[in-house]
């Protein structure tokens, strides 16, 4: 059940970001660029449209089996998927031009969070790109920002824990401090809801 419904519902939502995400990136096809908590593979496979050497990693084969499900079969060479826990990346070090995470940090344990930015600085080149998509800290006072909240509560356990953490301590803007990332560009995203930063591995 949950799986159909974050195809049916919550991937059609986040449509216009997949397809933000690259080009806000400056991503180019024939990159390396591996998309950490994918889910369903909806960024994966966004990339892949653009010619971009994509790689999906989850730890959860629920969401992994759904993404191979929804690979197009003209980009099978040009993408996949492969279960993975992002806080311990099955590659070595300085292998993709790029790294992103869209909506993966907001739920972890700090500690959590921490290991999973550090593994995507590793993976990616001196000079790559490492770029962040999820809610926007203070999230905004109307409508879409009560509801988010709504849906984090029913998440419930660590997850709305997280959340909690992810929103009191500044969100992606102090995540990036903390992990000494230089910012190169940001933007808001679904109405000031979310927001998306792209930072340079040095």
């Amino acid at each position: 059940m949950f799986l159909f419904n974050y195809s049916t519902l919550i991937d059609p939502l986040l449509r216009e970001i997949r397809d933000f995400t690259p080009v806000f990136a400056g991503m180019q096809p024939g990159e390396k660029v591996l998309d950490v908590c994918c889910g369903t593979g909806a960024q994966v496979i966004a990339y892949g449209r653009r010619g971009i050497h994509a790689t999906g990693i989850d730890n959860d084969p629920g969401m992994l089996q759904q993404a191979r499900r929804n690979q197009p079969r003209r980009h099978t060479g040009n993408i996949s998927f492969l279960l993975a826990d992002a806080a311990r990346l099955p590659f070595p070090d300085a292998c993709f031009d790029h790294a992103s995470i869209s909506f993966g940090l907001h739920e972890k344990r700090p500690a959590m969070r921490s290991r999973v930015l550090n593994e995507m600085k590793r993976v990616v080149r001196r000079g790559g790109g490492l770029v962040f998509v999820d809610y926007r800290v203070p999230l905004p006072d109307n409508i879409p920002g009560l509801a988010a909240r709504i849906i984090e509560f029913l998440a419930g356990g660590e997850h709305h824990r997280g959340f909690q953490h992810y929103l009191k301590n500044g969100g992606l803007p102090a995540l990036l401090r903390q992990h000494r990332l230089q910012e190169l560009r940001r933007a808001q995203l679904m109405g000031g809801l979310a927001a998306a930063f792209k930072a340079i591995c040095l």
